[in-house]
């Protein structure tokens, strides 16, 4: 087409994609995170204090990006910690750095004032991957 509006499928989805990769830690960012200065490049974590601890810690087992689309309050990030060292085989973290990862996720992953749907309680998330 002669149209310099048309935009064939194929373009619109490069520029989609072209959007996303530009927009990945866009997230960290977003209204729902507490403001950063800094977010670290290669996960996306906002960079504050205990940012490396959860580098360290999550990344191993499961994305950035699953830590940083959740959000939560300490009770709720604890209750996450516990079903993972419950039903995935998620180590100890010991007292110090649990507090620390906790305080981090807390602080830069609140709530957000509304859910879209309400939480899925503890009790009936998916069952342990390893009987």
């Amino acid at each position: 087409m002669s149209d310099p509006g048309f935009v064939r499928p194929a373009q619109r989805w490069l520029r989609g994609l072209a959007v996303g990769v530009a927009g990945t830690c866009a997230v960290a960012k977003a209204p729902l995170a507490v403001p950063a200065t800094d977010v670290d490049p290669s996960t996306c974590l906002i960079e504050s204090p205990g940012w490396e601890l959860v580098r360290a810690q999550c990344g191993g087992c499961h994305s950035y990006g699953l830590i940083t689309n959740q959000r939560g309050d300490r009770e709720t990030w604890l209750a996450i910690i516990r079903w993972m060292q419950e039903t995935q085989n998620f180590w100890d973290l010991g007292v110090d750095a649990e507090s620390a990862i906790l305080d981090y996720l807390a602080e830069n992953y609140p709530p957000p004032r509304e859910f879209r749907r309400a939480p899925i309680p503890v009790e009936l998330m998916p069952p342990p991957a390893h009987p």
